[in-house]
Order: structure tokens, then sequence, then C-alpha cells
């Protein structure tokens, strides 16, 4: 994979931003599940990010398009990364045609920035164009516990039309390991954009095979 150069046969484009908040395999697990299904992702990484992906997942953070090309490199699809200063980059322009914007996981400190309509990295940036264009933006907050500002930016976005999928893992699909724990949120953004993807087992989708649901797998 090359990095910052678009393959001319790629189809839909997706800005993913990964910031400081804990959880930063989220954002990893969906450029490489968009990657792998040969979309073009434009991909932003806080300074704080890189921080968080250095503490929790190991990154040589020294090199840090070093370390996009051994984690994402080899896939079918293109990776397009944009440092987080460059506020000059495709993606800041309302013209520059994207399909979506995915926040994953998103700090307390982006998510204010946002609701305040502040524009002063590529992020914020890039997330107030998908707002003035109408497009969709998705932020995956990760902070516990919220307070009433917290909660207040996130009704102010939602009116806005921004969804909030929060990183909140579900259970009565069985999760074995921490990756399906991960996957599932990561399946529950594709959904929101409509993108078809088998990363869990959906509600539901034993009783086709079984003829009935088990009453220990029953929701209430």
């Amino acid at each position: 994979m090359n990095l910052n150069q678009e393959s001319s046969h790629q189809g839909k484009r997706i800005v993913i931003g990964i910031t400081g908040a804990s959880g930063s395999i989220y954002g990893v697990r969906l450029v490489e599940t968009l990657l792998d299904m040969h979309y073009t992702v434009h991909l932003i990484v806080s300074n704080a990010g890189w921080r968080v992906l250095k503490e929790e997942l190991g990154w040589n953070v020294t090199d840090r398009e070093g370390a996009l090309n051994e984690q994402f490199g080899g896939r079918p699809g293109s990776l397009v990364y944009h440092p987080f200063t460059d506020i000059g980059a495709s993606i800041a322009s309302g013209s520059y045609l994207v399909d979506a914007m995915i926040i994953m996981p998103c700090s307390m400190g982006t998510l204010s920035a946002l609701a305040q309509g502040s524009s002063d990295n590529l992020m914020a940036r890039a997330a107030d164009v998908m707002m003035k264009e109408g497009r969709p933006l998705i932020l995956v907050p990760r902070e516990t516990p919220l307070h009433a500002i917290h909660l207040e930016n996130m009704l102010k976005l939602a009116r806005l039309g921004v969804k909030m999928i929060p990183a909140m893992p579900a259970f009565y699909f069985h999760p074995q390991t921490l990756d399906d724990i991960v996957l599932f949120l990561v399946g529950k953004v594709l959904d929101s954009l409509r993108v078809e993807h088998q990363l869990f087992t959906r509600w539901g989708d034993s009783d086709v095979n079984t003829g009935h649901r088990d009453n220990h797998n029953r929701k209430n």
C-alpha cells in the first residue's frame, strides 16, 4: 500500500479520525475492515491519538508513516494519511467529495470542539465540513462517567444530525475474545452507514438455523 496516493479504482472515500481517547483499537479495526472492503480511507490521528496507539497497542510512533505501513500494508484498499495540522488537506474542503466521516474513538475534547464549531486542526475542520455539507458524521465517544457538559455537547451535535454510537459493547452474541467485542462496535458503525458486513452474529440470526431462541439468550 502506498500512503498518500489514492488508487484510481477505489470507489467510496471514508474519513477516519482517531483521537486520544482510550480505545484506539476501535479505530484501527475500522480502518482495517474498510481497507479490506476496497475503500479509500483518509486517516487523521491527533497527537494524543498517537500517544494512545503507543501506550495501548505498542506502536512505534517515532516513524508514523512506517507504523501505518506496518499495520495496514498489503490490504486491497488505499490509505491516505493526513497530518493532524494540515488544514490545507483535501478533506478540509467541502468541494472534495467524501462519503462519510467517523471519529473512533472520539475524545470529549474533540467532541467539545465540534459542538462549538472550532476548526483549528484538520480533524475538527474535516468534521465541520461534513456537518456543513450535510454528509454523514459518526462519533464514537469513549469516556466514563459522563458529566453534564459531555451530555449537552452530544445532544447539541445529535440535533445537528451527527450520529452518536458510544463505545458500549453487547453480549447477546456471546463474544469469546476481546476482538469480538471490538468488531461488534465496528459493525454497528458500518450498520449506520448501510455497509454490509459479517463482523458479528445479529440478534435473531440463530433463529433461522435453530427455529427457536434459547431462554438464556432471550432479551428483556
